[in-house]
């Protein structure tokens, strides 16, 4: 029976095990939305969860929907505990037909209202492109601003969890080329919550990226008040913003999402071998922040940019090309990149050679111009 085909036990029972892998078995999945939050050691998966709640409850308008997401919570439980408190009209499971729950979301979202969709897996996404890059993308534009969509399209994102093709792409380049789109790809608990707030309540069409291999790490966080902060406008504002996560001043790395975690870890190693590496979280690949990651670039005079994606035509390539082109005379050595390889996605066994690594990235680092 193909997983199309299978009943939400059943389909439980297939991909489970994808979950179990990202949180370990013995670790209870996500809380539903209505239990306290209290602050303190936090998942990324239950800050998505818990901005989903705080913006149905501050917005009637917002509504879920999407495979599995209703009576099973989703494969990795970002929608546990939704429908239970706000009921299957604003939470609610849809045929297996992505190209039908994102042309469902178009007719919403022209109609008043904001659905957030998930696309179960990355791959899965592909049959509703036409709806994204030929409606979604285009509907602005098309009808001269008169019509905006004020959608979200959920794609849990990239490896680490030991999945196979169609799994763990890294399909970011395909919706960051079509002008339209916004694309928002958080690496941290904070971030995960605002971001996703702060997509839901955008009058432009978001595609949030959620690394899966971090939904199930955590960080001290404090959700309430991370949602007065928000609802009071104090949060700092993610959408377009980078942030420096890491000072340095011998090379920058230029970063986001499922990497972030990679680069920090090599930014740490690489003290040993004497270099000091900023490193930069993009957040946002639409919209792009230039100013920060050319300060830093001007600062250091030299770039790495690590990604998972397979780096022919890719964000990676992107992003060297903005590098070298805005900063040439600031570089003391070409822009580098450390990236997926291009390749189909591997088998769990051969994964870890696919995704960038410490030891890669100091390779690049060690290949970098250096004055003697």
């Amino acid at each position: 029976m193909s997983p199309k085909q299978m009943s939400p036990e059943e389909k439980q029972a297939e991909f489970g095990g994808v979950a179990d892998s990202v949180r370990g078995k013995d670790e209870p999945a996500v809380p539903p939305a209505r239990d306290p939050r209290p602050a303190g050691p936090t998942s990324f998966a239950a800050a998505l969860n818990t901005a989903l709640a705080d913006a149905m409850e501050a917005d009637d308008a917002v509504l879920m929907f999407g495979e599995d997401v209703g009576k099973l919570g989703g494969v990795f439980r970002i929608t546990d505990g939704l429908q239970e408190r706000f009921g299957n009209k604003r939470c609610f499971d849809t045929p297996l037909a992505e190209s039908g729950i994102a042309g469902m979301a178009v007719g919403m979202a022209m109609n008043g209202m904001r659905p957030v969709i998930e696309m179960q897996f990355d791959a899965f996404a592909y049959p509703a492109l036409e709806q994204i890059l030929s409606h979604i993308a285009k509907m602005h534009n098309r009808t001269r601003g008169h019509v905006r969509l004020p959608l979200v399209i959920r794609v849990p994102h990239a490896g680490g969890v030991g999945g196979v093709e169609h799994h763990c792409d890294s399909s970011e380049s395909l919706y960051a080329h079509t002008p339209g789109l916004k694309v928002f790809i958080p690496s941290g608990v904070e971030d995960a919550y605002l971001m996703l707030r702060e997509a839901i309540d955008s009058d432009d069409p978001v595609v949030f990226f959620e690394p899966k291999k971090l939904y199930f790490g955590r960080e001290q966080a404090d959700l309430e008040a991370l949602k007065n902060e928000y609802e009071t406008k104090k949060a700092e504002r993610r959408n377009g913003t980078a942030r420096v996560l890491r000072e340095g001043k011998d090379a920058t790395i230029v970063t986001y999402g499922a990497s972030v975690s990679t680069a920090m870890k090599a930014a740490e190693a690489a003290v040993e071998e004497g270099f000091d590496l900023e490193v930069i979280d993009v957040r946002t690949i639409v919209p792009y922040d230039d100013a920060t990651v050319d300060a830093s670039v001007r600062k250091t005079g030299r770039a790495l940019v690590v990604a998972e994606t397979p780096g022919f035509a890719s964000i990676a390539s992107e992003l060297v090309a903005r590098i070298q082109e805005r900063n040439f005379f600031s570089l003391a050595s070409p822009v580098k990149r450390v990236t997926g390889f291009d390749i189909p996605f591997p088998s769990p066994m051969l994964e870890k050679y696919q995704l960038p690594s410490v030891d890669r990235i100091l390779d690049a680092v060690d290949e970098m111009t250096w004055e003697d």
